[in-house]
C-alpha cells in the first residue's frame, strides 16, 4: 500500500473521480462523506472496479463542528498514520437569497469551504506528522478571478458572523469569498505547519458542471452560457488526475504554498499590466489580492478563532 490519503466530498464528480484514481493506484482511501446512505453503493462500486479493498467509508459533515470531531476521532482509532488530506468538499447553492447558516450558527457557505477544512486539519496534524511526505491539497476555484476587480472584497462581516441578514446575502459572492480565503489560508497553513514538515498547496478547479436544476434558475441569457460550460469544462476524471498528480509527483516534491491549475501549471500573481480579457480566462495567474497581507491575516485570525471556540465547545 503507497499511503492513506482522505478526500472530503468523495461520493460523486471530481471528489469520486479522484478516489478512483488514488484506488487504482494502490493507495488506502477514505472517503469523507455527509450522507453515508448515498455513499455506500459509490464506495463498493470503486472497490469492485479498482480490486482494492482499502477503501473506507467514514461519515463527515465538514459544516459540522460535532461532525468533524467525531470523524477525526474514529480515524484516529482506526488508522495510524495519514499522508494525504484532500479538502474537496464544497457548497455552493446558486440563487439563494436568504441567509444560510449551518448547524453550528455560522454563514454555511465560509462553515463548508473554509473554517471546516481548517478545524479538520488542525484535529489531524497528529496524524499527519506521523507521515513521511504529508500533504494537503485545498480545492479553490477559478472564482478567484472575480477579484482582479479592485472593487471586490472579502465581505468580513458575513465571514466574522457580524452579518446575518438576507439583504446582503448573495451565494456567489460568498462562494467566491470563501474560496479566496480559503487560498489566503493556504499560504499561512503553509507556515504554521512548517514544524511539521507537511506541504501546503492549492488547486485551481475550472468551473464544474451545473446540473438542470440549477440551470433552470437562470434567465435566458445565462442558461445559454451555463450550457456552454458544461460542455466546455473538462471533465471529472482530468481534475481527479490533477488532484493524484500535485499530492504524489516528483515534479512538486518540496513544493508548499503555491496554487496549481488543473492542467499542473504554477499560477503566479498577475501584474497590472494583465489585460481585462486575460484576467477572465487565464488560469495561469490570479489577482494580486489574494497577497494583501493585512487581508491574509485578518482571515486566519477569524480561522484561529473559530479553531478555539470549536475545541473550547467540543470540550465542555
Amino acid at each position: 500500500m503507497k499511503g492513506t490519503v482522505i478526500i472530503t466530498g468523495a461520493n460523486s464528480g471530481i471528489g469520486k473521480a479522484a478516489v478512483f484514481k488514488f484506488a487504482s493506484e494502490g493507495y488506502r482511501i477514505i472517503m469523507a462523506c455527509r450522507n453515508i446512505q448515498i455513499s455506500e453503493p459509490v464506495c463498493q462500486e470503486i472497490i469492485a472496479k479498482t480490486k482494492n479493498i482499502n477503501v473506507d467509508l467514514l461519515q463527515l459533515d465538514i459544516s459540522s463542528r460535532q461532525s468533524i470531531y467525531s470523524f477525526c476521532e474514529t480515524y484516529k482509532k482506526k488508522y495510524n498514520v495519514l499522508d494525504i488530506l484532500i479538502h474537496n468538499a464544497g457548497h455552493f447553492k446558486h440563487g439563494e437569497k436568504n441567509f444560510q447558516r449551518s448547524i453550528d450558527g455560522i454563514e454555511l457557505t465560509f462553515a463548508t469551504n473554509l473554517f471546516g477544512p481548517v478545524l479538520m486539519t488542525n484535529l489531524l496534524l497528529d496524524m499527519l506528522a506521523k507521515s513521511k511526505n504529508p500533504k494537503i491539497l485545498n480545492v479553490c476555484s477559478t472564482n478567484i478571478k472575480h477579484f482582479f476587480d479592485k472593487r471586490r472584497k472579502i465581505n468580513f462581516g458575513v465571514l466574522s458572523g457580524e452579518t446575518v441578514e438576507d439583504k446582503e446575502y448573495n451565494s456567489y459572492k460568498i462562494y467566491g469569498d470563501s474560496k479566496i480565503a480559503l487560498l489566503m489560508a493556504t499560504s499561512m497553513m503553509k507556515q504554521e505547519y512548517k514544524p511539521y514538515n507537511i506541504s501546503v498547496n492549492a488547486i485551481m478547479v475550472p468551473a464544474t458542471k451545473m446540473s438542470k436544476e440549477t440551470i433552470k434558475k437562470f434567465n435566458s441569457y445565462w442558461k445559454v452560457l451555463a450550457f456552454l460550460q458544461n460542455i466546455i469544462i473538462p471533465k471529472s476524471e482530468i481534475i481527479g488526475e490533477a488532484y493524484f498528480s500535485i499530492c504524489t509527483s516528483n515534479v512538486y516534491t518540496g513544493m508548499t504554498g503555491k496554487l496549481i491549475n488543473h492542467q499542473g501549471k504554477i499560477v503566479e500573481m498577475a501584474n497590472d499590466s494583465i489585460s481585462f480579457i486575460k484576467s477572465i480566462t487565464s488560469t495561469d495567474a490570479y489577482p494580486p489580492y489574494v497577497n494583501n497581507k493585512e487581508t491574509i491575516e485578518k482571515v486566519w485570525t477569524i480561522c484561529k478563532q473559530y479553531v478555539e471556540t470549536a475545541k473550547c465547545n467540543l470540550l465542555t
